[in-house]
Parts: structure tokens; C-alpha cells; sequence
């Protein structure tokens, strides 16, 4: 520690410390330290809310302390080399430490002192980055322009008190450091531009549901039915409503419980279902496996397109899971004509209003190359269709309300909204169940995958009312509003979340 001292060539009062390389690192260190202290306490003050002054107290700032650091070191040692290379027989490899020194034992106490606090710093410093990176804000405001659709469809959706990590991440050292070595990636492609618009889905790496999702939604314990209910808006100057009730057969997947039958029956966990999917969506299924309990395997394929041992090989087998049919269970981009119902029932968009539903979702569909120019042609379309309206009151707010609408599930910037992201969840704009549940796909031996519409629900009440004052306890046929259309015509053949008029 004093070397320095141990040679005629040392000058008097010289210390290692003096190199400017030393003296720079000092400077570096001393004024980032009393920022980290500065910074941590304005950020427990304001209760962790901004990402950005997460970043500088927890990243940017104690990176500069450990670079000012590193250069007290370096500088150092490299002082320390250059006076060893001009006096060896003074200057020993390694430096003496005498505790008999008072000198010493002052700057020895000094350092280990100075090392405790600085560890401890540094350890509150890890926690609250790793903190950091799990917090909802990290995952959905740093990155703003790249994550602001799906940040926004998750503060709006059923798991909105959720956060990111506990889906995207899951429980588990592993999956922790996966995902922040990706993450890295993802860092030089926000700040390199070099991120695809939109982002593409599904994410191929994502972790199974039964390790994140079933956490809290346990399929083997689901049964009995749940009831839904669907008011729509049809297209014409009244707005008229056609309301459908149905339940939905929920079922189970744990025979302990109760039959196993319904939607999750394919999560049962005594069977297995695997599929192919040719294309990058994993909207064209030609080929499902069933092993059920027995063991026994059934190969579903349709007849005019069944795939060859060799193009089976060269696809992909995915293990069914909640994912495939709940596809988008937070970053949910409804169509047009659906949020303009949902306005409508609540009431946000009042009904009396002459052709709103058609006139809100046309106004929806109009280019732009950003939100604010979008909400802009929201207003000058509407207000030019009611521009003789008596009410203006009432126009103001179905200017409101479409232009929020707009905000919640349409971003130009990142080219993403209903469109691009199929909902696999029914079968009304996207083929959903349809995709293996469509009659086509047939075993060798000619067993079909059912098309029946009651296998999953059941529709006990419909008609053109908001409120329906009588149920069928049998089931009722499906009767299109506007008139009768067929049942081997699927829905999402004419319906592709604007209108059909």
C-alpha cells in the first residue's frame, strides 16, 4: 500500500493514486456515488412510478460508478507496473501490508469500511434492478413506441393486475435468465430500429401455459357451463339490436371432478393432442393427433389434403395448450364493428343516433400513418355525416367515444390492430375452432373431428331485442339476422370485423 515509501527513487508525498487516469476514476466514482444516493431517494419518494429515473439510478449511474472504479485500478496498477519497470530492486510484486503502521491500519480500515457500504449499495442496487425489470412499467413504457399496443390492450384487459413476467416469464432461475439474455437482442433492436412492425406473434418461444398460466387457471378443476351473452348492432338507420345468449360448455379435464367433456376437454392431462401447423400463425391445421388415455393414437387429416410421412417430418409437432385457443388473453385487439357494439351497449354511443354503427366503424377504418392523424379523420368524418344533426352534444360524444375506441385498438405506428393478429378464441371474424373443427378432418378409419355446434355451446335465447325475456332450456338453431345463409358457410367467411351490409 506504500510502496512509494520504500525506494530514494519514490518522491516524497507521491502516491499511486496521483496518475490521472487514478485521479479521472476518483472523480467518476465520488460524483456517481452521491448521485445513486440522490437518485434512490427521489425514486423511493415518487414509489418507483417512472421508468426512465429507474433506468439512470439503477443502470446508467451505477455503470459510471463502476467504470470510475475499474479506472482507479487500472491506473494503479499501471503506475504502479511503470515504477516497478524503473526501480525493481525497491518495488516488490506485490504490495506490503504492515497493521503495525498506523498509516496502514488508518487506510486498511478505511478500504474494508468503504467495502461493506459499497456492497451493501450494491446489493439494495441488484435487488431493485431485478425489480425493475419485472415491473409492468419496465415492460410496457420504456420501449414506448415498440410496446405501446400491447401495453395499452393490457392495462384494458382481464389481466390487467397481472404482470408481464408472471405470463412472459414465469417462475424459475432458468426461464429468469433466458429471457433476459434475450432481452438483450431486443434492446439493440428498439435502439437500432430494427424491430418488425408489427411485432410478430405467436412467440415461438414462449413458455409452456402449464408452467405459467394454470399457476392460477386450473383447467382439471373447470366444469358445468358458462353463460354469454352477445348484443349486436346491425348496419341500418335504427341500429338494430340482435341479442344472442348461449352457454358455453366449459366441461373438465379431470375425471375426479366430474365427466370429462366440453371446451377443456383438450386439456385433459390423462390424454394428448398434437397438431401441425403449416403456416406462421398456426391458422391452417392439417394434421391433429389424439392419444387418449388408453394410449391409443388417432390421426385426423382432411381427405384432399392430407400430408405425407416425408411432410410430416419437416414440420414441427406442437403440443396443444391453453395458448392455442386463448391466444390473445391480454393484448386483445378487437374489430371495429365489435367495439362499436360494445360502445353501443354500455351506452357511449347512443342508439337513436341515425346509422352510428355503421357510420362509427366506417369512420374506424380510414387510413393513417399515425394516431393523431387517425383520431383527426375520426372527427371530420363524423362531424361531416351529422353536420345537420340537431344534438351536437350527442355527436361530441360519439366523436369521443370513436376516437378513444381508435386509441384502444388501432396503431398506425406499429401497423398493428385486429387484422394482423387473429383471435383464435370462437369462430366469428378469425376460423378459430374451426381450424380442426371443421368436418374435414377424418381418421383412417373415418372418424371425424365433430362440427356439431353444440359440442362447445349452446344458444338458449335470441332475437332482435337487447333484452331477452325467454330461454330455451333445449337449445335453439342458429338463426342469422340477416336471413337464413346456410350451415356450411363458416362465419369468418363474410365477417371480417367491419360490416357486412
Amino acid at each position: 500500500m506504500s510502496d512509494e515509501q520504500q525506494g530514494p527513487g519514490a518522491a516524497a508525498g507521491h502516491r499511486l493514486l496521483g496518475n490521472p487516469i487514478s485521479q479521472l476514476g476518483i472523480v467518476l466514482a465520488a460524483c456517481s456515488f452521491l448521485a445513486v444516493l440522490a437518485l434512490l431517494s427521489v425514486d423511493f419518494a415518487r414509489g418507483f412510478s417512472n421508468p426512465y429515473l429507474a433506468v439512470l439510478t439503477y443502470v446508467i449511474v451505477p455503470g459510471i460508478l463502476v467504470a470510475g472504479l475499474l479506472l482507479i485500478v487500472i491506473g494503479v496498477l499501471r503506475e504502479r507496473s511503470h515504477r516497478r519497470k524503473e526501480m525493481p530492486e525497491h518495488i516488490p510484486r506485490f504490495p506490503r501490508i504492515d497493521l503495525n503502521v498506523p498509516r496502514q491500519r488508518l487506510s486498511f480500515l478505511i478500504v474494508v469500511v468503504a467495502t461493506f457500504f459499497f456492497m451493501l449499495l450494491s446489493a439494495i442496487g441488484m435487488y431493485s434492478t431485478y425489480h425493475f425489470t419485472e415491473f409492468v412499467l419496465f415492460c410496457g413504457q420504456l420501449c414506448h413506441t415498440v410496446m405501446k399496443p400491447e401495453y395499452t390492450l393490457y392495462r384494458i384487459s382481464p389481466h390487467a393486475r397481472v404482470a408481464c413476467t408472471a405470463c412472459h416469464v414465469g417462475p424459475g432461475a432458468d426461464w429468469f435468465v433466458k429471457t433476459k439474455v434475450s432481452g438483450v437482442y431486443q434492446i439493440y433492436a428498439t435502439l437500432a430500429d430494427k424491430f418488425p412492425r408489427p411485432i410478430l406473434t405467436p412467440i415461438m418461444n414462449l413458455r409452456p401455459a402449464r408452467e405459467t398460466c394454470e399457476q392460477c387457471h386450473w383447467p382439471q378443476k373447470f366444469s358445468g357451463s358458462l353463460e354469454r351473452i352477445h348484443t349486436h348492432f346491425r348496419p341500418d338507420e335504427k341500429n338494430s339490436p340482435w341479442t344472442i345468449r348461449m352457454l358455453l360448455s366449459i366441461g373438465g379435464g379431470d375425471p375426479g371432478e366430474g365427466p370429462v367433456h366440453g371446451i377443456h376437454w383438450h386439456m385433459n392431462p390423462a390424454s394428448r393432442v398434437e397438431y401441425i401447423a403449416t403456416d406462421s400463425t398456426r391458422q391452417v391445421i392439417p394434421w391433429v393427433k389424439v392419444t387418449d388415455e388408453k394410449g391409443q393414437v388417432t390421426v385426423y387429416q382432411p381427405r384432399d389434403k392430407k400430408l405425407n410421412p416425408q411432410e410430416v417430418s419437416q414440420h414441427p409437432v406442437r403440443l396443444m395448450d391453453c395458448i392455442d385457443c386463448h391466444n390473445r388473453p391480454t393484448h386483445i385487439y378487437r374489430a371495429p364493428a365489435k367495439n362499436v357494439d360494445r360502445a353501443i351497449s354500455q351506452g357511449r354511443i347512443d342508439p337513436a343516433i341515425p346509422f352510428v354503427k355503421k357510420n362509427a366503424v366506417h369512420a374506424l377504418l380510414q387510413d393513417a400513418r399515425t394516431e393523431a392523424e387517425g383520431r383527426a379523420a375520426i372527427e371530420k368524418k363524423l362531424t361531416s355525416d351529422y353536420a345537420g344533426h340537431p344534438e351536437r352534444n350527442k355527436i361530441r360524444n360519439v366523436v369521443a367515444a370513436v376516437q378513444q375506441i381508435y386509441s384502444q385498438s388501432i396503431f398506425p405506428e406499429m401497423k398493428a390492430n385486429w387484422k394482423v393478429y387473429p383471435d383464435n378464441i370462437g369462430h366469428s371474424i378469425f376460423p378459430g375452432c374451426i381450424r380442426c373443427h371443421d368436418g374435414e378432418h377424418v381418421s383412417d378409419g373415418g372418424r371425424k373431428i365433430s362440427h356439431d355446434c353444440n359440442t362447445c355451446h349452446v344458444i338458449i335465447a335470441q332475437g332482435p331485442e337487447r333484452e331477452l325475456r325467454s330461454v330455451s332450456a333445449q337449445g335453439l338453431d342458429f338463426v342469422h339476422p340477416g336471413g337464413d345463409i346456410g350451415k356450411e358457410l363458416m362465419c369468418s367467411n363474410c365477417h371480417q370485423g367491419a360490416l357486412v351490409e
